[in-house]
């Protein structure tokens, strides 16, 4: 949706509404980036989050220093979605539709609101669409063409970041790219810059910063030779994060070789750490969850300048003692380290522990023979004393 204005205005903003009817419901993120003309500000919005040949009404909200103007309703009707097939449709070129079902099991109950981001993983059919976003009842309202992307996230400015192929890439709403960064423009800017290190992919899942940076985890690869239990030379595969600039280039590095003892392999090698996510704190540190240590790690990252010393690791083993003392309450094998809320040194997080290689009381990992516990995973919320 694109609008203009005759008069020049400082501090312009917009945001787009649209619905089914007049009571709208979704909404776009808010935009400043109007383009002057000699007409006045010109301001495009992409909307997206509509279905397939439905009609919508939309209307255009901005404010601006000293006053605030709502459009008109308009109304939309969205075309088919061209070249997408269902599964076993004719064209077996073209981009399949995934088959998506949803459930309520509990009738009566409201999900939270909001969409899904879903990054599939599909081995066999190439041409399946994998980069999507549905709705609660699991219709896609938007989807990325070219390739799957790990992660898929939104970003602040309302376009869509990806890792796709050794590629991150930002792109509007309509897949457009807006920037991107390669493997080897970040190696060129490493070995520019004297980092020890190279790497070899970008792994799992990117941050974006309020300064325009991109901080990504990397995985590198180290020979070791008659490592314990594994004779002759051993390519281990580790983890490091990478600070981006707008312009591609490396401005701040940590790797886990630098901290970590590579004999502590929980899962075995070569895939030493198996890192999955970054959090970026109210403190300006970063966490970074090591599935295949079953810790999450706090780095003295402090906006840029940190010596990306180690400032606590939270699981089996860690810095942390757990209050009741039965290690089969910690974490294994972790995802998706989300702080809930910070107060102090207290911090509430939620984690998704998968729960692999559990350790009982006995010390016994689930598992691991015919007499060991039985692994399971769990949704659980740690509180965190970071003063203790």
């Amino acid at each position: 949706m694109g609008f203009g204005s005759n008069h020049f205005h400082s501090g312009l903003t917009a945001w787009v509404e649209f619905g089914t009817d007049t009571t709208y419901g979704r909404q776009t993120s808010t935009f400043t980036n109007s383009v002057t003309t000699p007409n006045g500000q010109v301001l495009n919005i992409l909307v997206a989050g509509m279905l397939p040949e439905t009609t919508y009404q939309m209307r255009a909200h901005v404010n601006w220093s000293g006053g605030s103007w709502v459009d008109g309703d308009h109304m939309f009707t969205t075309s088919t979605l061209n070249g997408l097939k269902a599964p076993g449709a004719d064209g077996a070129s073209a981009l399949q539709l995934p088959v998506i079902n949803v459930s309520t099991p509990v009738p009566g109950l409201t999900p939270a609101p909001g969409v899904e981001l879903l990054s599939l993983t599909e081995l066999t059919d190439t041409n399946m669409l994998q980069s999507i976003v549905t709705d609660l009842q699991g219709d896609i309202i938007w989807y990325y063409p070219l390739g799957g992307g790990i992660p898929v996230k939104p970003m602040p400015n309302g376009h869509m970041i990806l890792q796709l192929g050794g590629v991150l890439r930002e792109v509007d709403l309509a897949g457009n790219t807006i920037r991107d960064v390669s493997v080897a423009k970040v190696n060129q800017s490493l070995q520019a810059n004297a980092y020890s290190f190279s790497i070899t992919a970008f792994s799992h899942d990117i941050l974006t910063l309020p300064n325009g940076h991109w901080i990504a985890i990397g995985q590198v690869a180290k020979d070791f030779t008659d490592l314990p239990g594994y004779p002759g030379t051993t390519n281990v595969i580790g983890d490091v994060i990478v600070d981006i600039d707008p312009n591609g280039n490396v401005v701040w590095g940590w790797s886990a070789f630098d901290y970590l003892d590579v004999n502590r392999h929980l899962q075995g090698l070569p895939d030493w750490t198996h890192s999955n996510a970054l959090v970026y704190t109210a403190d300006g540190s970063l966490l970074i969850s090591m599935r295949h240590q079953s810790w999450i790690l706090k780095i003295d990252y402090a906006n840029g300048t940190g010596t990306g010393k180690i400032l606590w690791k939270l699981g089996e083993d860690g810095d942390f003692t757990l209050v009741g003392g039965d290690p089969s309450q910690w974490f294994y094998g972790q995802h998706y380290p989300n702080i809930l809320s910070t107060s102090g040194s207290q911090t509430t997080m939620a984690v998704y522990d998968d729960g692999n290689l559990r350790i009982d009381s006995d010390g016994v990992a689930c598992g691991s023979a015919a007499s060991a516990p039985a692994c399971y995973s769990r949704a659980a919320i740690f509180q965190i004393d970071e003063s203790t």
